[in-house]
């Protein structure tokens, strides 16, 4: 059994490295060992932890599931991987599966923390569990009614994904709004519409913001209809945010909530778990239209080198696959 593996990790805000780690025998019948096939780069989280932007206030908040070390540096962080089961009990052997671990090429984890990919979602599409499990949440939270006007403001993994969800919806107006318009192609291949910001529709009951810019928080409390309301997808790390609460905010009766993924929406139907968040978003991944959110793949090992650019900007798009050897 090859006990050994890769693992990357921040040395420090702005540097990456990747080592050679030393794995534990998987407990008999208890724990799997998960050879990683890709893993993803959840960009605006990741990158903000790159550069080391956690609040002090944020660390125990934002660990990842199966992080090592603590922030801002030296950690081990990322929670999109997919792998094949190596060793484990005798129903997932040989299965892929969905686990919120970090970029290593094997690791050893509790069986209940991996989740069977179905079989008609491919390996390189389920890295997007965790983004489209993040919008099945927002749209929890947002609970949208039957003929609501709505608009995703921000179209990154995440509010590209939120759109996609939400105009699913029977009766719905959605439009995707963000100030590249290299993502009215994204918007197309999901099947949504899509408006720069100076031209999205108004009157909108409810609004999904997704930017992480105050300039996309301040349109979208813009773009409300009286008693609408703006559900905050947006992690801001360490940035302030100034809001123009002093105009028609108390006249229109507007409403900003926030939404994070950590918990399961309080909306969603009693009883419902993570494994449920989780398994519903790996059913959506069965639509191949969600390939239009990948839009970028190195190999592991080139990892030190292509955080930093995406950090920079240097490399845009939505997901950054990364792809580990196969032998």
């Amino acid at each position: 059994m090859d006990l050994t593996a890769r693992a990357f990790w921040l040395r420090s805000p702005g540097h990456g490295e990747v080592r050679d780690v030393e794995l534990p025998e998987p407990a008999d019948g208890e724990e799997v060992l998960v050879r990683a096939l890709y893993s993803g780069v959840s960009r605006g989280t990741e990158t903000l932890v790159f550069r080391g932007g956690v609040p002090e206030s944020q660390h125990a908040a934002m660990r990842a599931p199966f992080q090592e070390g603590d922030f801002p540096a030296p950690v081990k962080y990322g929670y999109l991987s997919v792998g094949t089961v190596e060793v484990g009990p005798a129903d997932l052997v040989g299965r892929t599966v969905f686990c919120l671990y970090p970029h290593q090429s094997r690791y050893v984890v509790p069986a209940s923390a991996v989740t069977v990919v179905p079989d008609a979602v491919p390996a390189h599409r389920a890295v997007l569990a965790g983004t489209v499990e993040t919008a099945v949440n927002a749209v929890w939270d947002a609970g949208p009614l039957l003929g609501d006007r709505i608009a995703v403001v921000g179209g990154g993994m995440v509010g590209c994904s939120v759109a996609a969800l939400l105009a699913r919806h029977p009766g719905v107006r959605v439009q995707l709004v963000d100030a590249d318009p290299a993502r009215a192609e994204t918007a197309r291949a999901l099947g949504v519409d899509f408006a720069p910001p100076e031209d999205a529709l108004g009157e909108c009951d409810l609004v999904v913001h997704a930017s992480a810019t105050e300039q996309g928080l301040v349109r979208s409390l813009e773009l409300l209809a009286p008693e609408g309301t703006v559900v905050e997808l947006s992690w801001y790390g360490d940035r302030r945010v100034t809001l123009p609460l002093g105009e028609a905010f108390h006249s229109r009766r507007l409403t900003l909530r926030s939404s994070q993924v950590g918990t399961v929406s309080p909306r969603a139907r009693s009883g419902r778990t993570y494994a449920d968040r989780i398994a519903v978003a790996l059913e959506l991944l069965a639509d191949p239209a969600f390939d239009a959110l990948i839009t970028g793949e190195s190999a592991f090992e080139d990892l030190p080198d292509v955080l930093p650019r995406l950090a920079r900007g240097e490399l845009r798009g939505l997901c950054h696959r990364v792809r580990y050897a196969t032998d």
